[in-house]
């Protein structure tokens, strides 16, 4: 950072090194008797390297922030029940507190306002004398409860009063500071102040009396009008903030300071940089809940629920190297095959056939078993550790710095969890609920903030941290009125008359911290400000006030676009025409046939490179597993009806009730989401019956149902699984007619048979069976109009149609026909295959 940036500091006479020299002089203060108080810790390093340069020879001024000052004199032990702004720490201490004031149930729900509510109070605490505290909590009594004498805040009323009494009863680590001995061996105390008074050192300067002097910042030289950039969203702002900080690179401007004024928009500038080769220091870091790390081990613990889906046990899976990838993708195709939802409906008996996948279902079980009973925490620690270990993810989170910091913030380090042996709130049982809880808020407490590189051309930074730190050019996104408010919303549940009765800091006080801050921001020799005119969500974003009364009282135009456009040469690529003769098909579906009839290509995308989609194991119940479940249900009742024939009405719907309810059982469906099924199940049930009736009058028997049947055709084999195939006995002979269920509109339902030779369902499934002659139709089961049948009167014809067909597309398979998408209407509009055959892009 050169000097010629830094008037601030250098300035005769008025920069803050002069400043500092004059105040040791006129105390006659030796250097190393002198002590800088900053306003934070990052001011540090740059204010020792700036001295070292305007003075090389001799003492140096301490230059500290209150907390580094206070560890540096040994900081004041804490006891087993005072706060430590640790969250992993004071987590553990907040149920317990709630639990002994009679708020145990509520203890998950009310433990993390808890704890903010001690953090919020406890910078009061600490700037009050520790002789005078218990005094100050007396005042404090009466004023906690200020606005809070409704029923309805009753819960909030008495966190605040726990917070307090914590807070009030706790030593902090600054308490040293407070000992006559640290002005005794001081000459000198001079205090930087930042744009928001700190209480401690308010009430620390009122006691060191003479020794203390303040730095006064010395006003620049009015700064050139920042350029204003107006985003359309928050992509198109994160590029421009980008390109305004790579061309100030480019311009010798730097380094750079990126204000963080929105952690997602931040995450995505710091990427575009990253890509660039940009060398960043990043003060800000991001919540260690976001990071990679952080999200296995929350996997990791939502898979040994005892209650885990499959989806979760599979994500787990999927990241545990001790698992083959291979064998992984074996038992989800598995799973997904049988739609099992829940774990616990899986066993390793369910492969027979497949001994390595058993053998990780088995190893799987083991370790999800080992975290599900409830133990203390240093049990607990212990426990996950070796998990990680034996799953094989503990390495990885060793090698990643983000996964070092998680393993150091959640003391998960062999002999870490000794800081909690002499801790009485780490003794508490913890079911596996409250220890993921705890995880969750210690990690969502943590930062992680990345090692910092040599000589960085970027700096991410708050806006509050650009004090006295000079930078070449200032980029700052997010000036929003969203998340540049001029007047911040004040952090905690507290009201206003309590704020103004305990001293918190009240909403006009953080105003004028931000508009200081704004001021400053605009300092900057170089300055960018950009905002977004839309969120997310659409709605419509102003910039904000700040912005607003720079753009009145300046009246400046908006900045051209700092992206630098880039020729592009046209690439057009050619209609994919492919061959599938290297691909040969051996077995041959309905719905497989059906897709090539439809369109070629689908058939090469779908069935031939096999690019299907997994079936999702877990969501809505939907139409399509209503029809499973009904196919289930009649194969079910027609089965038991076989085996105990009733002919009465009352008799044959308690049967198929009971059939219904052992799928329903079987097919593990939750009763809430198959509710709007279930309601309709009496309705339909009711038209089925009825329709059976006449049907079985008119000769109709139940022969088999979900028949799985196989034909041979020259080179390749015809499978399919038939809904249902009857006898029916007519006229002195038997007629065997196969039938399809549909669930659909009945209208929809006929019209598939009006183009018989168009019809592939019907004509393929009438091939598998080895009858000459035999009948075809759709029953469609409806809820409005009962059961019709929708027979298929010319199956045969299409049937020895359909075979011919069949044979003669998969010669020209062979042969090399190419597989053009050649599908149109409703086949492309829910086709899977349409981002590969790129229809909708083509031009000619």
């Amino acid at each position: 950072m050169s000097n010629s940036f830094a008037p601030l500091w250098f300035a005769p006479g008025t920069g803050l090194l002069a400043q500092i020299q004059q105040a040791m002089a006129q105390r006659q203060a030796h250097p190393a008797r002198t002590v800088v108080l900053l306003p934070y810790a990052q001011l540090m390093p740059l204010a020792n390297r700036f001295w070292a340069q305007a003075q090389p020879d001799g003492f140096t001024p301490r230059f500290e922030s209150t907390l580094n000052w206070s560890h540096g004199l040994g900081g004041t032990a804490l006891g087993p029940h005072d706060l430590r702004f640790d969250t992993a720490m004071d987590m553990l201490q907040a149920p317990d507190l709630l639990e002994r004031a009679g708020l145990g149930a509520q203890r998950e729900a009310l433990a993390a306002r808890l704890v903010e509510a001690a953090h919020q109070l406890a910078p009061l605490v600490a700037a009050v004398t520790p002789p005078q505290r218990a005094d100050w909590a007396a005042r404090a009594r009466d004023a906690v409860g200020l606005g809070m004498e409704a029923p309805v805040l009753a819960l909030e009323c008495v966190v605040a009063r726990i917070a307090l009494e914590w807070a009030a009863a706790s030593s902090y680590a600054t308490d040293v500071l407070w000992s006559d001995t640290v002005p005794a061996a001081l000459d000198c105390i001079i205090v930087l102040d930042g744009f928001q008074t700190d209480p401690l050192i308010h009430a620390l300067c009122a006691v060191w009396g003479d020794k203390v002097t303040h730095l006064v910042c010395p006003v620049p030289p009015p700064a050139p009008m920042p350029a204003l950039h107006e985003a359309l969203d928050s992509e198109d702002e994160a590029q421009r903030a980008a390109a305004c900080v790579l061309r100030h690179i480019e311009a010798g401007r730097t380094p750079v300071a990126l204000v963080a004024t929105d952690r997602l928009l931040t995450r995505r500038i710091r990427a575009m940089l990253a890509a660039q080769q940009v060398r960043i220091r990043d003060e800000t870091g991001w919540k260690l809940s976001t990071t990679r790390a952080a999200a296995q081990l929350v996997v990791t613990l939502r898979a040994a629920r005892w209650d885990a889906s499959s989806d979760a046990v599979l994500d787990w899976l999927k990241n545990a190297p001790a698992f083959r990838p291979r064998t992984v993708q074996t038992l989800e195709k598995a799973l997904r095959k049988a739609a099992v939802q829940n774990w616990s409906a899986w066993s390793p008996e369910a492969t027979p056939n497949q001994a390595a996948v058993s053998d990780a279902v088995r190893l799987a079980n083991g370790l999800r078993a080992s975290l599900q009973a409830a133990r203390p925490l240093v049990a607990w620690l212990a426990a996950v550790r070796a998990l990680l270990q034996a799953s094989g993810q503990w390495a990885a989170l060793e090698a990643d710095a983000a996964g070092a910091k998680l393993l150091s913030a959640l003391r998960l380090t062999d002999g870490a969890e000794a800081e909690f042996a002499d801790f009485p709130h780490a003794a508490r049982r913890l079911r596996l609920a409250e220890f993921s809880t705890w995880v969750g808020d210690a990690l969502e407490a943590a930062s992680y903030v990345p090692d910092h590189p040599q000589d960085e051309q970027v700096v991410v930074l708050p806006l509050s941290q650009l004090l006295a730190r000079p930078f070449a050019a200032l980029v700052l996104p997010g000036c929003d009125e969203v998340r540049l408010a001029v007047s911040p919303e004040p952090p905690g549940a507290w009201t206003a008359a309590q704020r103004e009765a305990l001293g918190l800091p009240s909403r006009t006080v953080l105003e004028a911290a931000a508009r200081a801050a704004w001021a400053n921001a605009l300092q900057t020799p170089c300055t960018d400000v950009l905002w977004r005119q839309s969120d997310a969500s659409g709605e419509t974003l102003l910039a904000s006030p700040l912005v607003q009364a720079l753009r009145v009282s300046e009246a400046p135009s908006l900045a051209a676009d700092p992206r630098i456009p880039r020729s592009l040469t046209p690439l057009p690529s050619e209609r994919p025409l492919p061959v599938g003769a290297a691909l040969p098909i051996t077995r041959l579906s309905a719905s497989a046939y059906e897709d090539l009839r439809r369109c070629p290509y689908r058939f090469f995308g779908l069935r031939q490179l096999g690019l299907q989609e997994p079936q999702e194991l877990t969501g809505e119940v939907d139409k399509r597993d209503f029809g499973t479940w009904l196919h289930a249900v009649l194969k079910t009742f027609h089965e038991a009806l076989n085996m105990a024939p009733a002919q009465s009405l009352p008799a044959r719907v308690a049967m198929i009730n009971a059939a219904a309810e052992q799928v329903t059982q079987d097919m593990h469906l939750e009763p809430g989401e198959f509710l709007p099924f279930a309601s309709a199940w009496p309705r339909v049930r009711d038209g089925y019956l009825a329709w059976l009736a006449p049907h079985e009058a008119a000769g109709g028997q139940f022969e088999q149902a979900e028949s799985a049947l196989e034909l041979p055709l020259g080179p390749i084999t015809l499978i399919g699984t038939i809904d249902r195939v009857d006898q029916v006995h007519a006229d002195g002979s038997t007629t065997a007619l196969v039938i399809d269920y549909k669930t659909e509109n009945a209208q929809a339902t006929g019209k598939r048979i009006q183009q018989p030779l168009e019809d592939t369902q019907l004509a393929f499934y009438a091939a598998l069976l080895p009858h000459d002659t035999l009948r075809a139709a759709y029953l469609n089961v409806g809820e409005k109009d009962g059961s019709q049948l929708f027979e298929q009167t010319e199956v045969v014809e299409a049937r020895d149609a359909l075979i011919g067909g069949i044979l003669d597309d998969m010669q020209r398979i062979a042969d090399g026909a190419t597989l053009a998408p050649l599908g149109e209407g409703a086949a492309c509009t829910f086709c899977a295959a349409r981002g590969l055959c790129r229809k909708d892009w083509w031009t000619a």
